[in-house]
């Protein structure tokens, strides 16, 4: 790791030593930075919480914190989402939602609140992690990843900054943030469509998008694409099925044959295949050369809204939490 001064201004830039980056993160990717130095991401906290510094070190965008105080519960709110994404398993629905009756509640102006009294942190819990509420719960991609955001937010704040945990735990008892206020309340955004990041560049915690490239399919109501977190050592979340988390290739093949899988159900209205979806990653996986041929072709960065030409899967984004500390947080709640 290397430090200078910039600018006389006290702003402090660390990175990866060149060396060392072309070493662990050639062409800038990361997805193998865990092989190359050895580390149990799964079975150690602490080999997490240096993948996710590492590789922060060695992004092509410098992420700014006013103090070391920020950086740090930065990276214990990743770790966060990175341990609570591993146990949040769902039931995939785009149509109809459900949470646990003894601590959530719904009404259509306010959405999914919790009730006066539950703890927002056991709420999200029961929500999202069926080892602790022993069921499943109905979502779409994109709303659960915002539970498992807000859960990895209210576990730091709880001890970092308990002022505004008491707000965030207002906040659902009166009204849920959601969708693209969601976005602009919690999230950061780095990349960009103009100066997009590496596609093989993640750090551990980040959520991303990757994009169905193929239009026709794409018209079916929740595959427009899909919502996941990075988990470090390669790996990204697959809330549908435990245990199964995705590879890069696994995933860039799933989205790939959500093309080949396209039929109608008796109403006359476009569906994917799950099962044949199945069938043919299994396929395309078992031949090494029809894998990485298909791969190659998803790796690249997606297009435009609207625009299907030749694009791939890859977002040129990746979004990552607010600061959260007492004096410097950014975090602003519309109730407050």
């Amino acid at each position: 790791m290397s430090s200078a001064p910039h600018g006389g201004d006290g702003i402090v830039n660390f990175r990866l030593r060149k060396d060392l980056a072309k070493e662990y993160t050639p062409d800038s990717d990361t997805t193998k930075l865990h092989l190359k130095l050895d580390l149990d991401t799964q079975g150690n906290p602490g080999d997490l919480e240096k993948e996710i510094l590492l590789s922060m070190l060695a992004s092509p965008v410098a992420f700014g914190f006013p103090s070391y105080e920020e950086l740090a519960s930065s990276v214990r709110i990743r770790r966060n989402i990175v341990e609570s994404a591993r146990k949040t398993v769902l039931a995939f629905d785009t149509e109809e939602a459900e949470r646990p009756a003894d601590c959530w509640t719904y009404a259509e102006d306010s959405g999914f609140t919790i009730l006066p009294g539950a703890s927002l942190i056991s709420a999200l819990q029961k929500a999202t992690q069926p080892s602790i509420s022993g069921s499943l719960y109905s979502f779409s991609c994109y709303r659960a990843t915002e539970y498992v955001i807000l859960l990895a937010i209210a576990q730091e704040l709880e001890t970092c900054n308990p002022d505004l945990y008491r707000q965030l735990q207002k906040q659902w008892e009166v009204r849920a943030i959601k969708s693209g206020e969601f976005h602009d309340v919690f999230l950061r955004e780095y990349g960009s469509m103009d100066a997009p990041l590496p596609p093989k560049y993640y750090v551990p915690g980040d959520r991303l998008w990757f994009r169905n490239p193929d239009q026709h399919s794409s018209d079916v109501k929740g595959y427009e694409g899909s919502w996941v977190f990075y988990l470090g050592s390669g790996l990204f979340t697959n809330f549908w099925k435990k245990g199964q988390d995705y590879t890069l290739t696994s995933k860039c093949l799933e989205l790939f044959h959500w093309r080949n899988a396209t039929c109608r159900d008796e109403e006359g209205k476009l569906q994917i295949d799950e099962a044949t979806v199945e069938e043919l990653v299994a396929a395309s996986m078992s031949d090494q050369a029809e894998a990485e041929r298909i791969l190659q072709e998803m790796v690249r960065l997606r297009e435009p809204q609207g625009v299907y030409i030749d694009g791939g899967c890859i977002d040129t984004s990746r979004e990552y939490p607010r600061l959260v500390c007492p004096g410097t947080s950014d975090l602003v709640l519309p109730t407050t």
